[in-house]
């Protein structure tokens, strides 16, 4: 399943030597041996890979992978450069259009989001493909429910965009006061009309990042 090997591993290290994590392990071994499961295996974790603890700034909490070929490469939200934009991803570009002014690119490809310090974390991060959430209740939620916890007892500002009841249900978990919390509706089409536009999520993280002195994310995705 590929490996954490930078700061991450510090803190969330002992997830790995835990009972569950070792159930876990042989679920997902055995789905890769005999089902079509996204993402790749070296991708499971790049969301720690590109955004190292002592980097991250802001996170966004996904629900599972994109689980159709070619899609999620381990960021939430994110799909490669190839790949057409999903229309959760297109209402995100709208609102940040809306929002900060940024052009709307020609890809979904958030690496560059990633390497400035968000922390683009899905709640499960394997899912066979076609089937929506069937890798939920193996265990992924508690080691990444590890990974939150983790991110909460920083001792710095950091930003957490909660969007959906799915993310929001984690609130309870944030509970150091340095941290803000903003909260909207999921960018889906289903229900992003519902208060999704309008609540400027990326000018509202900028302003708290700012405020704190630390650089704003640069928002704008370049087309490829």
């Amino acid at each position: 399943m590929g490996a954490i090997t930078n700061d991450w591993l510090r803190v969330i290290g002992d997830e790995f030597h835990e009972n569950y994590y070792t159930e876990l392990y042989k679920f997902v071994k055995h789905e890769y041996n005999h089902y079509l499961v996204f993402p790749k295996t070296e991708d499971i974790f790049n969301a720690f890979h590109l955004t190292p603890l002592e980097k991250v700034k802001v996170v966004i909490l996904g629900q599972d992978p994109y689980h159709n070929h070619g899609q999620a490469h381990g960021l939430c939200f994110s799909v490669k450069p190839e790949v057409e934009i999903p229309p959760s991803l297109v209402n995100i570009y709208q609102e940040l259009k809306d929002d900060l002014g940024c052009k709307i690119p020609n890809n979904g490809y958030l690496v560059k989001w990633a390497e400035q310090g968000v922390l683009l974390l899905n709640t499960v991060l394997t899912v066979r493909a076609h089937q929506a959430n069937s890798h939920q209740g193996k265990g992924w939620e508690r080691f990444t429910d590890a990974v939150i916890q983790a991110v909460n007892k920083q001792d710095r500002p950091i930003v957490f965009i909660l969007w959906g009841r799915p993310a929001q249900l984690k609130k309870s978990m944030f509970n150091n006061p340095k941290h803000l919390i903003l909260e909207a509706p999921h960018p889906s089409p289903f229900s992003a009309g519902r208060g999704f536009f309008g609540s400027r999520p990326f000018s509202k993280t900028n302003q708290f990042l700012e405020k704190h002195g630390l650089e704003p994310i640069d928002w704008q995705i370049e087309d490829i």
